[in-house]
């Protein structure tokens, strides 16, 4: 890629400017006082409050005709769920000789001339970078950030700062990691994901361990402790490392300090830490902390995950020389983001919420976290499933992921723009999912849910609309209809 300064960038095009990542990057272009214009689909999005909040133009659908109107355009910017090939918009602004950059391209050239702090892993990115921010501006830094979802406590997806702070969530789909040059790292999590792009778990973890390999050695990497997937990766780092857990001194009483906790991790004790330890010394890497879990966290989110995510924002924080008063009392102010537990409303007693889990460790994490704080109510939980290659890669393992819910509802698969069909079905899924779960059923839409749910939930029933595509239609529906 030529060498762009993007000083000189007055106006530009955003293709796909809907999405989450997108509107959050037109908005840190438009405080830079660039004119900013965008198209997407018609349908409607939460992102269109932001926009018409930002009082951008906006086309709604993509035609060869919007962009041609925009004259003088010095950047067309495109959402990675786009190509020359399905938008004529893109394929215009190619052929006519504009300068094109997808997101991850500008993204990387805004983060490059920052103190980089990059959010990684495949669970929890949004509410880590969303905690972590916050954290760094309740302590003053004032970094730039942009998170994957709306932040509740400041109805935006990105803060806007002066400072020489920019954090942001890095997404690994498509590797766009590669186009990130960061200072600090995250590394949260590792599930195998995404089999439409990574042919397997070896290839899934190879995209991190190049990532984790460009911190320069005056950096940091902070890794979860309690999967194997993480600790592999980061012996791959040549930068100060913090590893980070729910870290019990003795086992738990009766087991042999292996049971599973969180995601895909276990509970580990003193022996199991101290060899952690000296598997880094073995490898050359001696610049290796410990952080525990802090005994006085009181979170306002629920769940184990969650405790783990603060965890990890809390570590950070740590390698920032931030005061563990001031990280304590952010994270415990923390309300979360949009479709992260997020709580709809309710509708005659029945409570509605509304969570993004789309991978089988995520529905777990999520529907033990409901059980926890609901364990009285009838939990009914309207499963979307996002994308074929996912449905049909993880087809087992999302079977055994709903024993805490009380009955499920299965949507037809949401292909979203990646693809439209592909060798599975939610019929498949209910099938297998039969062998776990006693309540258990497939409905074909939302309007059919809709219909299935509105007059039989009350008082004692939580819905939970669960998926990455348009679920969260039916939570709003069930609310306000």
């Amino acid at each position: 890629m030529k060498v762009i300064d993007l000083e000189e960038i007055r106006k530009v095009y955003l293709i796909g400017i809907k999405g989450v990542g997108m509107v959050g990057l037109a908005e840190i272009l438009h405080s830079q006082n660039k004119e900013v214009i965008g198209s997407d689909v018609v349908e409607p999005f939460l992102t269109d409050q932001i926009l018409k909040r930002l009082k951008l133009k906006v086309y709604q659908g993509f035609a060869e005709k919007n962009i041609k109107k925009e004259k003088e355009l010095d950047l067309v910017i495109y959402s990675t769920s786009y190509n020359f090939k399905n938008n004529e918009e893109l394929r215009w602004a190619k052929e006519n000789g504009k300068l094109v950059l997808s997101y991850p391209e500008v993204l990387g050239l805004l983060f490059k001339n920052k103190v980089g702090i990059a959010v990684c892993g495949s669970h929890g990115k949004t509410t880590v970078t969303a905690m972590l921010a916050l954290l760094m501006r309740d302590a003053g830094l004032n970094p730039t950030a942009l998170i994957g979802s709306r932040v509740i406590q400041i109805n935006a997806s990105v803060l806007v700062g002066s400072s020489e702070y920019m954090v942001i969530e890095a997404d690994e789909y498509q590797n766009k990691l590669a186009y990130y040059n960061p200072h600090m790292v995250i590394l949260t999590n590792l599930d195998f994901d995404h089999p439409d792009y990574f042919a397997d778990m070896e290839a899934y973890k190879k995209v991190f361990k190049d990532f984790v390999r460009k911190i320069p050695a005056t950096g940091t990497l902070v890794v979860w402790g309690e999967s194997a997937a993480t600790l592999e990766v980061a012996m791959e780092a040549r930068c100060n490392i913090i590893v980070y857990g729910i870290f019990k001194k003795t086992p738990p009483a009766g087991l042999a300090g292996g049971n599973k906790i969180g995601l895909d991790g276990m509970k580990i004790n003193e022996i199991m830490l101290n060899d952690i330890r000296e598997k880094f010394e073995e490898a050359g890497k001696k610049r290796v902390k410990f952080v525990l879990m802090p005994d006085n966290l009181r979170l306002q989110i629920v769940g184990q995950h969650n405790i783990l995510n603060a965890t990890a924002a809390f570590s950070m924080a740590k390698a920032l020389e931030i005061s563990e008063n001031i990280s304590i009392k952010s994270l415990n102010k923390f309300r979360g983001t949009a479709r992260r537990l997020e709580t709809i409303g309710k509708v005659k007693g029945a409570l509605i919420i509304d969570d993004y889990a789309h991978h089988p460790e995520e529905v777990k994490a999520t529907l033990e976290a409901l059980q926890e704080k609901y364990f009285d109510k009838n939990i009914i939980c309207v499963f979307h499933p996002h994308t074929f290659t996912r449905t049909k890669a993880l087809l087992s393992e999302f079977s055994q992921s709903f024993e805490k819910a009380d009955e499920v509802i299965v949507l037809d698969i949401y292909g979203s723009a990646r693809e439209e069909q592909g060798g599975v079905s939610s019929e498949e899924l209910v099938d297998k999912m039969k062998m776990f779960q006693q309540n258990v059923s497939h409905l074909a839409t939302i309007e059919d849910a809709y219909e299935n749910l509105k007059d039989r939930i009350g008082s004692n029933d939580v819905v939970v609309t669960m998926g990455a595509g348009n679920v969260c239609e039916l939570a709003s529906k069930l609310v306000t209809n």
